[in-house]
């Protein structure tokens, strides 16, 4: 349930030759309409990430909201719905050739890194004043648009954050609470492990690197690490990233997640286990709902409150994740563009999008009414808003989820076999993965 949020295995590499570039062609990549942008006889292309179980999902889902902006404003949208696997390349190939939407979406960890191509139109004060100013959107969702100090180049469309989910049963019958704090979380993971009848405390998608590296964030930040310095050189071996790592990588290693979990990669596997009762607790984003429900897990039977941090650490519980919308910056239909993504982030738009994309608003002041559960819904919303950073800000913020999740990965994989990492395991593998970044540039 992670796709959403795969980031480029070399996107840093591919991003220094396409600097220089500008992004959509104007007429040839919106329609050919070459008008100026402002109403009827316009017509936009947009490239639409994949949020439902399927591209015809959420052409389902989108068609009749993009019919609806017609209705009001005569421009209308030629939509086309991208797959994970092929949207970043996509996106680069546009940034480098010219021709490309006038709208996309993007990963929101992209943003830094698609920011310093300069294809994609600043959202300054006047643009941001044309899709309904920056306070109506989550501040922490808004953070995510680009690097710190410089006008974003993305704004939200749909948020995410992690949380931890529980099996109310399973608690029950072993008359436990939910954990508040990491080592509470510890211990019930261990006595709600039973090999033998095929259940454990936590699931977990040992094999997706997108996975390990968001935990590896969260957890270092917890520990009060980052990873990179205030200069923006990576800086992953810090003690406090070290024990981050081996806070997630120790629920391998103390064996209450499934060995053969390390197989799983940003699928339905972890979330299908916890569906199923084989495992009492589960991190995961508020998109995990699809998941439980599609396997037959009713909202009842489970409860989320904040992934816990160790007892005196800092209280960070996720990063911002979801998905942005940007504005190729040689649009001919600037206008029409800016429209659309007032249109989309509006909060009658949210109220609807949200629900079959099971998303938190990120229009502040909203209500979460992507699940009937009240209490998931508050404990989603006030993870985003209180408890929640963004990814690093940094241009080669990508090659960092790529080498850290794929030595976190590793080690995890060792754990699986028996053979808990040490502290100096963790920290050499994260030296090869610091060893492996390029310059920011």
């Amino acid at each position: 349930m992670k796709r959403r949020l795969i980031p480029a295995l070399a996107i840093v590499a591919m991003l220094a030759g396409t600097a220089a570039c500008s992004g959509s062609s104007g007429s040839s990549g919106s329609g050919g309409s070459g008008g100026t942008g402002k109403g009827s006889g316009v017509t936009l292309t947009y490239w639409a990430s994949n949020q439902a179980s399927s591209i015809d999902g959420d052409k389902k889902v989108l068609g009749p909201e993009l019919k609806k902006f017609e209705q009001q404003t005569g421009i209308k949208v030629n939509l086309q719905v991208i797959g994970w696997p092929d949207l970043l390349n996509k996106i680069l190939a546009a940034t480098s050739s010219g021709k490309g939407p006038d709208v996309l979406n993007i990963g929101n960890t992209w943003a830094p890194s698609l920011q310093a191509t300069g294809a994609f139109l600043p959202f300054d004060s006047s643009a941001l004043t044309a899709i309904g100013g920056k306070s109506k959107f989550v501040p922490a969702s808004f953070a995510t648009g680009g690097v710190a100090g410089k006008d974003p180049t993305s704004v939200p469309l749909y948020s995410l954050v992690y949380g931890l989910y529980y099996n109310k049963k399973m608690f029950a019958d072993a008359g436990l609470k939910p954990p508040t704090t990491w080592e509470e979380l510890q211990t019930d993971a261990k006595k709600l492990t039973d090999p033998s009848k095929g259940t454990y405390g936590m699931a977990m998608e040992g094999g997706s690197y997108t996975e390990s590296v968001h935990f590896a964030f969260i957890f270092g930040q917890q520990q009060g690490a980052d990873p990179f310095d205030s200069s923006g050189k990576p800086d992953f071996t810090s003690p406090g990233m070290v024990a981050g790592v081996k806070q997630y990588v120790d629920l391998m290693s103390d064996k209450v997640v499934n060995p053969s979990s390390v197989q799983y990669k940003n699928g339905p596997e972890a979330p299908g286990d916890f569906a199923k009762g084989k495992a009492a607790m589960l991190m995961s984003q508020n998109n995990a709902d699809n998941t439980l429900v599609a396997d037959g897990m009713k909202t009842s039977a489970y409860g989320v409150v904040a992934i816990p941090a160790p007892t005196g650490k800092k209280d960070i519980a996720s990063f911002v994740a979801g998905i942005n919308m940007s504005i190729f910056k040689n649009t001919k239909n600037k206008d029409a563009a800016l429209k659309f993504v007032k249109f989309m982030t509006s909060e009658a738009e949210q109220k609807i999008l949200d629900v079959p994309f099971a998303a938190l608003p990120v229009v502040a002041g909203m209500t979460p009414n992507f699940t009937t559960n009240a209490d998931e819904a508050k404990a989603f919303q006030g993870i985003l808003a209180t408890r929640a950073v963004p990814l690093p800000l940094v241009a080669n913020e990508s090659q960092f989820e790529t080498n850290v999740g794929n030595a976190v990965n590793q080690l995890i994989a060792q754990a699986a076999t028996g053979t808990p990492p040490t502290d100096s395991d963790i920290k050499a593998a994260l030296q090869q993965a610091q060893d492996k970044m390029t310059p920011a540039g």
